[in-house]
């Protein structure tokens, strides 16, 4: 089962992103939780890293946090060697796209093999756009 984020404005969906297989979400956590947050879960990063994955939104107000925090972890994965892909899926998407990782950001996809935050940026800025929240589904 996997995770799939979207914003509806009523029955219509806007736009989603199919992240993957909630463990690979946990692990692009967990190496935000240890490479850039040295270990403290959510001491930089509470809005992406506290939020329960399973159940819930992201609200509006969330949106704007999550916004910021997404810069932030964006800038200083892009300071970070690549890691190797957290599961076999990500690494066939990627030897089929073509993609190597030169950077941590680049190490994580979603199931399209797009840059997974990249993705969940551009989520965001359709949620605060509409003034609509993220659904975790």
């Amino acid at each position: 089962m996997g995770l799939y984020l979207c914003v509806f404005d009523g029955d219509e969906e806007v736009d989603g992103v199919e992240v993957g297989p909630y463990a690979d979400f946990n692990e692009l956590r967990n190496y935000i939780i240890h490479e850039l947050e040295l270990g403290q879960a959510g001491i930089k990063f509470p809005t992406f890293i506290n939020h329960s994955d399973s159940d819930g939104e992201w609200s509006v107000a969330d949106c704007v946090k999550l916004n910021a925090e997404l810069s932030e972890i964006v800038l200083m994965m892009k300071t970070k060697p690549p890691v190797p892909f957290v599961s076999e899926w990500q690494s066939s998407i990627a030897k089929s796209t073509g993609l190597v990782p030169k950077t941590a950001y680049e190490s994580f996809i979603d199931v399209d093999g797009e840059l997974v935050l990249k993705r969940i940026g551009h989520l965001v800025d359709v949620a605060l756009q509409y003034g609509l929240p993220i659904l975790f589904q």
